[in-house]
This record gives structure tokens, C-alpha cells and sequence, in this order.
């Protein structure tokens, strides 16, 4: 596969085209949860708690069965915004009402956090509005596209896929995204901020901190002029705990 299919990918961005990453050279191209314990085999406790392929794959099919023959729209709020891991022809800037971008997902599985140090990641909750970006994936790719899709998001029991209400200039469409799964034990929708700032100075795990994941966001929010005060002042807030923590006595 090439990247020609990136050829009109910006026509609508074209500030865009140096901020998102190469799909095909994408880390979560080829993401496979089971390779990355085979790597850390102290994280083999993990394995208890992710979604089986089986069950991965029964979630895809479900959420795709009544899909009509068009091309696929997905909705991206968090690090799919600049490294999307799958092929798109289009990408556009959109604004989903109803839902907000929320720093709700307790992280103990390992990757930015666990169980003694818990890191904290965004999802996609109920609120007052989240603006993204939206990609095109078209038609005759989608199902390769979407299983390299939810790999990465369906990992375990956090997400799950719905269609949303994107707009995007004066129109809209129909856009798949992940929301937060109040079942989920990891989603907490009644954390408080200290416990967020605490999440996010303390977390670590195999992928890094909690704190380089908030940090990036934020500046990759600059980058791609997407507007997000709770992220910064959250960013804010966290970067004050870490410097009171150094302060000399």
C-alpha cells in the first residue's frame, strides 16, 4: 500500500498535512497487545483483564453490521488526532455536541500507570461539546482499517464504539468514535481534581507518565489549533504540584 491515497487527504487542511503522522509508519500500525506482555512478561498479571480477539472482533462486527456501502467516518479527540495508525482519504475539522473530552480513565493496566502509582487518560463523556477532527476511511478498506482501529482502542473494557454527530463546516455526518464505558472499572466519572493531578504526577508505566501524555496533548492541541481550557488548565495544575514538589525547604 502506498501513500497516494494521502494525495487530496488535506485539500480542506492544509496546515494539517505536516502534523499528522504517516498512518503507515505508525507504532499502532501493527499493535498487538499480547506481543507488547510477550515483551514485559512482569506485566503478565495484564493478560486477566484484556479483551479477548474473540471478543475484540465480536464488538467490531456488531458495531459495523448495519453500516451501510459508504465510506467510514471516525471521530478522533485524543492521540488519533495526529497518529491515526490507519488510512484515511479525507481528514476534516469537527465539532461533536452532547460529549466533551474528559481526563475520567483511571489507568492501572500498566501502560501510564498501575495499581500502587495509577496514571489518569482521556475519554469521551456526556458534556457540552468536544472539538477534533474527523477522517474519511474509504469503503472498500474499512474492515482492514477498523480491526487495526480497535486493537488500539478496544485493548480492554474502557470504550465503546458508537456513532456520533460530528459537524464539520455547515454539515454533518455520522462519525464513529470510543465514549467511556460507565461499566468499565477503570472509567471514573466522579473523580475530583485532586485526584487527577495526583493520577497525573504519579502515573508511570511501560508507555511513559501520565504526565508526557497530558503534556503532549496540549501541545499537540497548539499545533493542530484545536481549543481545550480544561486540558491546559489541568496541564496548569499538575505542572504547579511537580514544581511545589521540588521547591527546596
Amino acid at each position: 500500500m502506498s501513500m497516494n491515497f494521502m494525495t487530496n487527504a488535506f485539500d480542506h487542511h492544509p496546515e494539517l498535512r505536516d502534523k499528522i503522522g504517516d498512518p503507515l509508519a505508525s507504532f499502532f500500525r501493527t499493535f498487538r497487545i499480547e506481543a507488547v506482555l510477550e515483551e514485559h512478561p512482569e506485566m503478565a498479571w495484564v493478560a486477566e483483564l484484556i479483551h479477548t480477539d474473540e471478543r475484540r472482533e465480536e464488538i467490531r462486527r456488531r458495531a459495523l453490521r448495519d453500516y451501510p456501502s459508504e465510506d467510514l467516518w471516525v471521530f478522533a479527540y485524543g492521540s488519533l488526532m495526529w497518529d491515526p495508525a490507519f488510512v484515511f482519504s479525507e481528514v476534516r475539522r469537527a465539532h461533536v455536541p452532547a460529549f466533551e473530552r474528559r481526563f475520567i480513565l483511571k489507568d492501572v493496566m500498566g501502560g501510564r500507570g498501575m495499581p500502587d502509582n495509577p496514571g489518569l487518560m482521556a475519554a469521551l463523556d456526556h458534556g457540552a461539546g468536544c472539538d477534533g477532527l474527523v477522517f474519511r476511511i474509504p469503503h472498500d478498506i474499512i474492515d482492514v482499517e477498523t480491526e487495526i482501529l480497535w486493537r488500539r482502542e478496544l485493548v480492554a473494557p474502557t470504550y465503546l464504539p458508537k456513532f456520533v454527530t460530528a459537524n464539520v463546516g455547515d454539515s454533518s455526518v455520522n462519525a464513529l468514535t470510543f465514549v467511556a464505558d460507565h461499566h468499565a472499572a477503570q472509567i471514573c466519572t466522579d473523580i475530583t481534581l485532586d485526584e487527577q493531578v495526583q493520577f497525573l504526577t504519579e502515573g508511570h508505566g511501560i508507555l511513559g507518565t501520565s504526565m508526557e501524555y497530558l503534556t503532549n496533548i496540549v501541545a499537540q492541541f497548539d499545533a493542530l489549533g484545536i481549543v481545550d481550557e480544561d486540558c491546559s488548565a489541568l496541564l496548569a495544575a499538575a505542572q504547579e504540584l511537580m514544581g511545589r514538589r521540588v521547591e527546596p525547604k
